[in-house]
């Protein structure tokens, strides 16, 4: 199966082998097929990501990207292909196995934080479950409040967060296992234009502390605004592996799914 590289843009080839990257990446996916029914939704996908890289997963509605994603986190089982994080096949462990063996981070699209716990309680109470002794936590909770900039609301309520506000402590909860690699679900869905920034900047901050991030939106352009690769879903197959400017100027995804989006 084709994987480019981020510098060369070209249609999938399924009769050429697939090429790995010369290091040894955080996540690799390889040769992933799920079918339903008669419906061929991931035919062959290849995809990776690097260390301390913000890679993207993008296509139209039915494409199969959110299914990939989803055999890449562990919710849904492939037919055929192998997940690996950090050299380990994972591709039969579930996905709190991979949060917990395979230092993966997981940012759903649906709210996830305890509404009824205070910010910092829904950063300890984590740290709780993993085992972390009472003084550990209360280091690793404040360190977290501070990474995010969400100390000034540590005795919050979730219920009465804002959207940005959520995401950032959503962010800081998939952090408590100090993952390799944080997989971001729709982290754009449902706020406003502001918040949409900040999330961006946090992302990056992920990067730049040496965590690779995998995310798939809905929101192309924030999502090209956002990542250093990135890859395009059609019919079940990668069209594209490219930086954002290439991946904005081929034909095929401009006509079949960005249009006019620069």
């Amino acid at each position: 199966m084709t994987r480019t590289d981020g510098a060369t843009l070209r249609q999938p080839d399924r009769m050429e082998a697939y090429a790995p990257p010369a290091e040894r990446p955080v996540l690799e996916a390889i040769d992933l097929h799920k079918t339903y029914g008669r419906r061929h939704v991931v035919d062959g996908v290849n995809l990776y990501v690097g260390d301390s890289e913000i890679v993207g997963l993008l296509g139209p509605n039915g494409a199969g990207k959110s299914t990939s994603f989803r055999m890449i986190c562990g919710m849904v089982i492939p037919d055929r292909g192998r997940v690996y994080l950090g050299g380990q096949d994972v591709t039969d462990w579930p996905m709190f196995r991979r949060a917990r063996d395979g230092q993966m981070g997981y940012l759903p699209q649906e709210p996830s934080v305890f509404k009824k716990l205070t910010v910092e309680e829904n950063i300890s109470s984590l740290l709780e479950l993993l085992g972390v002794d009472r003084k550990a936590r209360l280091r690793r909770t404040d360190e977290l409040l501070e990474e995010f900039n969400i100390t000034h609301i540590r005795k919050s309520k979730a219920s009465g967060l804002s959207g940005g506000e959520r995401r950032r402590l959503e962010i800081a909860r998939c952090l408590v296992s100090n993952p390799r690699i944080v997989m971001l679900d729709e982290p754009f869905a449902g706020i406003d234009p502001v918040t949409v920034q900040s999330i961006q900047a946090v992302i990056k901050q992920l990067r730049d502390s040496g965590i690779a991030v995998l995310i798939t939106d809905h929101a192309a352009r924030e999502i090209l605004h956002t990542v250093d690769r990135c890859y395009v879903i059609y019919q079940g197959q990668v069209l594209i592996n490219g930086t954002p400017e290439e991946v904005k100027l081929h034909p095929k995804v401009r006509e079949e799914y960005l249009g006019d989006i620069t």
